[in-house]
């Protein structure tokens, strides 16, 4: 005779025939606490239910149980942690970085709009650097108009969040998505 264990994973809670305890103290199916029974008392109970017996806390004395429709349950946890992590990748948006040049041509331009869009569509923050060589120094108005216009052609996607600014050689600008 072959028995198959329903809950294979360390998370899954022990039901019905899987429990072992002999005394189980027994919680109702809208929570009232019905008392310390027989495990064939309280299998009884909740087969009169129509509902499973769970075993929630196996460490306790007596180990504790409790009547409810644990299919219906094990949905509700999984609706629960799929949520929890929408949640969490929703916080954890991550920050890109795209190198520009004050000398940029229309074609690299536009191919660099293009893969922009896409991270920025997928919700991640941008931030876009300049770093100026040699001469370039002199000229660093050049820089900050190419960044006020790749602002201008991603004004519909994204925010400006922190404006061109220049630190040594490098200017830097942040963009974020609209939400």
């Amino acid at each position: 005779m072959e028995v198959f264990n329903i809950a294979n994973k360390k998370t899954d809670l022990l039901i019905n025939e899987q429990i072992k305890a002999s005394n189980v103290l027994v919680i109702g199916p809208n929570g009232e606490q019905v008392g310390v029974k027989s495990l064939k008392d309280a299998l009884t109970l909740a087969s009169y239910a129509n509902l499973d017996l769970v075993l929630m806390n196996p460490n306790g004395n007596p180990p504790v149980c409790k009547v409810m429709d644990y299919n219906k349950f094990r949905y509700e946890k999984n609706k629960k942690e799929k949520e929890a992590l929408k949640r969490q990748k929703a916080n954890m948006s991550e920050t890109k970085e795209f190198r520009l040049s004050s000398v940029i041509d229309v074609g690299d331009f536009e191919t660099k709009i293009k893969q922009v869009t896409k991270y920025l569509q997928k919700g991640d923050k941008i931030k876009i650097t300049i770093r100026f060589k040699g001469r370039q120094m002199a000229h660093t108005e050049l820089g900050q108009e190419v960044m006020e216009r790749f602002a201008e052609r991603l004004s519909d996607l994204a925010d400006v969040t922190d404006k061109p600014n220049l630190d040594g050689r490098t200017m830097t600008m942040l963009l974020t998505p609209k939400k």
